[in-house]
């Protein structure tokens, strides 16, 4: 069984739910980055035998525009998929509903879907230390039905049932854009990293259009010089306080 993940994860928290996810599948795992902006995405493809897991984080209840144009330029040609959203225990809303579609529209025949819980990206006391061991073990057992269901051979797969509206949530605009302080030393590490290519080549000046704030430059920062506003953090840490207070679950629909 020849398996990829196509992940999207500027700060690590999806790519490790796909990697525990996967893990019950063999070491021999291919990975497609979809943050990386010099993949020619139109020459990714794939074959009906193959399996493809996609991941992706759910940015204000939706799919990353980002990981969405790059995904839709993806050849699936029936290949069996797993879609796979995460999110920073508030709510993933349309995310996984829109990521089926996606993958559809692609060619893909999706055969499961996943929402899983990792630490929030910027707002990091909202599901600390996710995903955990149980969360872990959640995911183990998830992969063992999926599996079941994949060497079940079964050529007529009906839709699955996922949460979400059509139409999806209207998206929103990157409202924290990470800014470089005087710890900067010009490294240019942030320049190259970022997957939207949204910092420009004198560093301190972000393009706030191209900007996702995905953090990437925030977490990667050898000397923690790139941050967002604290208020405009906090204050979006408090309004959102109810919605991440109690803890949630990954979930399964296959």
């Amino acid at each position: 069984m020849k398996v990829t993940q196509i992940i999207f994860s500027p700060t690590g928290g999806t790519k490790q739910v796909i990697k525990t996810l996967t893990s019950e599948w063999g070491n021999n795992i291919a990975e497609v980055d979809l943050t990386d902006p010099k993949i020619d995405y139109t020459n990714v493809k794939f074959e009906k035998d193959d399996v493809v897991v996609i991941g992706v984080p759910s940015y204000g209840g939706r799919v990353p525009a980002l990981a969405a144009e790059r995904i839709e330029k993806i050849q699936g040609n029936q290949a069996k998929c797993i879609v796979v959203c995460v999110y920073g225990n508030r709510a993933y809303e349309d995310t996984l509903a829109e990521l089926n579609d996606i993958a559809e529209q692609c060619g893909f025949k999706v055969i499961a879907a996943v929402s899983s819980i990792a630490e929030h990206s910027i707002m990091h006391q909202y599901a600390a230390g996710r995903p955990d061991q149980e969360d872990k073990n959640e995911l183990h057992s998830f992969a063992k039905k999926i599996l079941e269901k994949i060497n079940s051979n079964v050529e007529s797969i009906s839709s699955l049932t996922i949460p979400g509206n059509r139409p999806y949530k209207k998206r929103s605009g990157a409202a924290l854009i990470p800014k470089a302080d005087k710890k900067c030393i010009g490294c240019g590490l942030c320049i190259k990293n970022c997957p939207a290519q949204a910092i420009n080549n004198n560093i301190k000046d972000v393009d706030s259009k191209k900007c996702i704030s995905c953090m990437r430059c925030v977490v990667q920062c050898p000397h923690s010089a790139r941050k967002v506003n604290n208020f405009m953090v906090s204050a979006a840490a408090l309004a959102i306080k109810k919605a991440c207070s109690e803890r949630k679950g990954n979930e399964l629909y296959i």
